[in-house]
């Protein structure tokens, strides 16, 4: 299970969750405070760590960090800051439902115009409004936070050489839809500039 040896699974296993996975199966069982066989994903603080530390702290598999995390405005860390790329995508069940909403984020080092953009990449999945009536539920049993606060993330840094690795993993757990690789291109539109006629 990569580096994060304080979950204990049985030899072979790989998390490699498809969207719909994260959202159906861990992120709505959290918000509806069930349990989650295997409880696999960690709560963390996002925040205050930088990418690079995630390894011990998240989920590790492959190159990809799974954690729990509460959503909030606030996505500076000690070195930099998570920008979201103003991508969100619905996340869609296999019944065609929207179960979920995923958003793209990257991260920079240093603050302001003069921050760095890195190949860090987080995608951070959020229940749908519907789903969120399991806060109703959970204040009904007593409990006074609001789960559907949680998000689940998924974080990477994107190999701009995975072309050049000698192909005897061909699955290195970082699974982009054709969509995705068009969103995270134009992100780098604005750095070209085209001649006008």
């Amino acid at each position: 299970m990569g580096e994060n040896s304080s979950v204990n699974l049985p030899p072979g296993f790989r998390f490699c969750p498809t969207d719909e996975e994260l959202v159906v199966h861990f992120l709505q069982r959290k918000a509806a405070l069930l349990p989650c066989h295997p409880d696999v994903i960690p709560d963390l603080e996002l925040y205050p760590h930088d990418p690079w530390e995630l390894d011990g702290k998240a989920l590790g598999e492959g190159n990809q960090w799974y954690f729990y995390s509460r959503r909030t405005q606030n996505r500076i860390t000690g070195n930099g800051y998570w920008k979201p790329m103003g991508i969100e995508e619905d996340v869609i069940n296999s019944r065609s439902k929207k179960v979920g909403m995923k958003k793209y984020l990257v991260f920079y080092i240093g603050e302001g115009p003069a921050a760095i953009k890195t190949n860090w990449i987080m995608q951070e999945y959020r229940l749908s409004k519907s789903d969120s009536s399991s806060t109703k539920s959970s204040k009904r049993r007593g409990h006074s936070k609001d789960y559907s606060k949680w998000v689940v993330c998924r974080v990477y840094e994107r190999n701009c050489s995975e072309d050049e690795d000698d192909g005897d993993d061909d699955d290195d757990g970082t699974q982009l839809s054709c969509l995705d690789e068009v969103f995270l291109s134009l992100d780098d539109m604005d750095e070209i500039s085209l001649p006008f006629n």
